[in-house]
């Protein structure tokens, strides 16, 4: 069988040119890598090998035939599948209709579907993934690694040829990323080709034979990745140094004789977490970490008032929170939050990147006869400025940025507001190593300010290079505390993983 080729792929959006004059083959039975800070066209190319878009220029090539392009359905029916990085799923449908939707076998000739079988191939693809869903159970009301597994058993039940992973492990447990690597590598053995994008390097260096760098929309190297080194790597992804700071270590000393601006006193909720203590200092980073579903996140959504919680209490600038207290209620009182789904929770992603930067803001804004708009016009520009936000004007729609810049803006429409408490739920999931970098500086700077900061992520890294203390998370309740200059990734992993599985380990 011949390669996928992408032949002189070109994408235009007005002036702006997303995909310039871009080339690569995907070929059966390899794992080819796409790398490429976030703008450099890998989601443009990604949509047009998948029908999704429309190139101005260039064909695509599957045994030197030409794919018919910007019809979903068909390049499908050629067996090139795409998960894309935020899960498509159809929220108020179970899992098992999300699984066959468009394909749902039928019994009796027709008469009605064939819910058995279907239920059956479902469990079936989901064990092969080591993953149990509750298959009756909306999408839409399953966590964001839930929907994820979801979409990628969709494009594995079905025989493709060509699977297109973007950001596949993103919101996956080390568990079920683990899982997808091992059928990764199973489908490769059984020919499939494979475009796996990524941002965590190590899986590129695991997993890929083969990688393609794209900067700015054009293509910049193809190399097989025995040749290449991280460093290497990133240079062709950036053009530009990026150095790495030292973990942060120690909190900082003025910080330690002043009251904590957060205490949370045995907070509890049945089923989730339990008897969770602990406190914030100004100035300080807090890391939580934790595999997924130990509770972290159900803490921060507590904490925030999104979620209720059964016993315990928030102690917030020296006084505690009212019962029943709510989000506006925290937001007022200067606490600030992150949250892990950032397209679903964190932007309106139709309104402009001026409008979500200043959401919570907007009553500052408020003049006698409405919004005054020159004011929100210069602050935005400030924004935008002070965040390294990358649009062509304040008034394009969220949606129209990539995955980095998008990040910085719900994290930025805090900054006007100078809240005393930062939650940062997965605060760079899904961004390139470039965007990383800069969020990471943010996050630094907010801390040097005198905000306290609760970080949560499940990049031991990244827990390790930017907190001054970390708790680790198991089951609803914290296993240990360590001092981040003096921890490693191995002590967290053994904290994080519960006593069956330490045992057997």
């Amino acid at each position: 069988m011949e390669p996928l080729r992408a032949v002189h792929l070109s994408k235009s959006y007005g002036g702006t040119h997303a995909l310039k004059d871009v080339s690569l083959d995907i070929r059966p039975g390899e794992v080819h890598a796409l790398c490429g800070e976030n703008g450099a066209g890998k989601s443009t190319l990604i949509k047009i090998l998948s029908g999704v878009l429309l190139p101005n220029a260039g064909t695509v090539q599957w045994n030197e035939t030409p794919l018919p392009l910007g019809r979903v359905h068909s390049v499908e029916a050629h067996g090139i599948l795409a998960v894309h990085q935020e899960p498509v799923v159809f929220p108020h449908l179970n899992a098992v209709d999300n699984l066959f939707v468009g394909r749902e076998p039928a019994a009796l000739g027709g008469a009605w579907l064939d819910q058995s079988t279907m239920r059956k191939k479902a469990r079936a693809i989901l064990a092969n993934l080591g993953e149990e869903l509750p298959l009756t159970q909306p999408v839409g009301d399953m966590s964001l690694a839930q929907r994820q597994m979801v979409s990628i058993a969709r494009a594995l039940l079905h025989q493709c040829r060509i699977l297109i992973l973007d950001e596949p492990t993103a919101s996956l447990s080390a568990r079920e990323s683990e899982s997808l690597f091992e059928k990764v590598n199973t489908l490769k053995q059984q020919g499939v080709g494979i475009l796996y994008v990524s941002h965590r390097l190590e899986e590129i260096f695991r997993l890929a034979d083969r990688v393609t760098v794209l900067r700015d929309g054009t293509w910049v190297a193809t190399s097989d990745i025995a040749s290449l080194n991280q460093e290497a790597l990133i240079q062709h992804m950036v053009g530009r140094d990026i150095t790495q700071k030292p973990g942060s270590g120690t909190a900082p000393d003025e910080s330690k004789n002043r009251p904590p601006i957060l205490e949370i006193k045995n907070l509890s909720r049945e089923g989730v977490f339990q008897k969770i203590s602990f406190k914030i200092q100004p100035g300080e980073i807090l890391g939580m970490s934790g595999l997924v579903g130990a509770g972290r996140s159900e803490i921060a959504r507590g904490i925030f008032g999104i979620d209720p919680f059964d016993a315990g209490e928030i102690i917030y600038l020296g006084s505690p929170l009212s019962k029943g207290f709510t989000i506006q209620d925290t937001i007022q009182a200067g606490m600030a939050m992150v949250p892990e789904d950032r397209q679903q929770q964190g932007l309106v992603l139709p309104l402009s990147v001026e409008t979500n930067l200043l959401l919570p803001s907007l009553r500052e804004f408020q003049g006698p006869l409405g919004l005054k708009t020159k004011a929100m016009r210069s602050s935005g520009k400030a924004l935008i400025e002070k965040l390294g936000i990358k649009t062509e004007t304040p008034d394009h729609p969220a949606h129209s940025l990539s995955g980095g810049n998008q990040q910085k803006i719900v994290i930025g429409k805090w900054v006007h507001r100078l809240p005393k408490l930062f939650i940062l739920d997965e605060p760079t999931r899904g961004v390139d190593v470039g965007a990383k970098h800069e969020v990471h500086r943010l996050i630094r700077e907010l801390a040097a300010q005198g905000s306290a900061v609760l970080l949560i992520s499940s990049e031991l890294p990244e827990i390790l290079s930017l907190s001054h203390r970390i708790l680790v998370l198991c089951e609803g309740t914290i296993r240990g505390e360590l001092k981040a200059n003096e921890a490693t990734q191995e002590q967290l992993l053994k904290l994080a993983l519960p006593e069956e599985a330490r045992r057997s380990a």
